[in-house]
């Protein structure tokens, strides 16, 4: 029950009301038998939503598209992992500061190497944001042969000098031959695919191949039009709820100081969305 003692928590973002974060969060508080809430903040004004946050007593919050790097200026304290990384996507509100966090860097990597050993691999990155420049960060600390392609030029050469990684343009990815790309994991940390652009996918079918590791961080829908051509061409692959469900994990026990259950968060996010467990 929600009373003058409730602490709030919550997710701040643009758009954000497609997100299943609400969900794993406050099922995790009632399990906990935590007197908490976590509420969606749809933001437009970023500099006012934490300055709302110090005055209100927002106890953390969940930072997500488009103002992982945004945000940085307005913390107080950045952990050293997020402050590598250039991007923070979670915040925790201590003694009147707020200090950020990243967790999708863990939360990304955890996913995949549960499948496949990383080091050495080939993988190609599409996406220069947040998401993929925490998940570039720990696949060169792996030691893995990474290619970042972008729409944006500047950005994705950007984060290419970053991470001593080679960049290519998405133009020019999408225009390679059956084959001509070598890669073992393709991950996608962009938007291409979501909801309501869910027809839509980065790359050409003709570019997956047997045996490649397909890793799509959008999670709405659960199986994007990339997952499924990549099933059909015989790839392994990763759905978004599995990085999200692990970046969630590591939230929560930021706030909480207590690791909940991946196996209950992910039974959560599969029963209240009525998504399969065999896609």
């Amino acid at each position: 029950m929600i009373d003058g003692r409730t602490e709030l928590y919550g997710i701040i973002g643009n758009p954000i009301r497609h997100s299943l974060s609400p969900m794993i969060h406050n099922e995790a508080f009632k399990r906990l038998g935590w007197n908490a809430v976590y509420l969606a903040f749809e933001v437009k004004n970023l500099e006012e939503a934490l300055r709302g946050i110090r005055e209100l007593g927002v106890r953390g919050v969940s930072v997500t598209h488009p103002f992982k790097t945004k945000v940085i200026p307005f913390l107080d304290k950045v952990e050293k992992l997020a402050k590598k990384i250039g991007a923070v996507n979670t915040i925790v509100h201590r003694g009147g500061r707020l200090i950020g966090y990243n967790t999708d860097c863990d939360g990304a990597l955890e996913a995949l190497e549960e499948k496949m050993s990383l080091r050495g691999k080939r993988v190609v990155l599409l996406g220069a944001g947040g998401a993929a420049r925490a998940i570039g960060f720990g696949l060169m600390e792996r030691d893995c042969q990474l290619i970042i392609a972008n729409r944006s030029r500047d950005r994705g050469e950007a984060l290419g000098r970053e991470l001593n990684c080679h960049f290519i343009p998405m133009s020019s990815l999408v225009k390679m031959k059956a084959g001509e790309l070598e890669a073992d994991v393709m991950i996608n940390a962009t938007s291409v695919g979501m909801f309501p652009r869910n027809k839509k996918t980065p790359v050409p079918k003709r570019l997956l191949k047997q045996g490649m590791m397909v890793m799509d961080i959008v999670y709405e829908p659960l199986q994007t039009k990339l997952l499924r051509e990549a099933k059909e061409k015989g790839c392994l692959t990763i759905n978004g709820l599995e990085m999200l469900v692990r970046q969630g994990a590591a939230q929560f026990e930021i706030w909480t100081g207590r690791r909940p259950d991946l196996k209950q968060m992910r039974n959560d996010l599969y029963k209240v969305r009525n998504f399969s467990k065999m896609t």
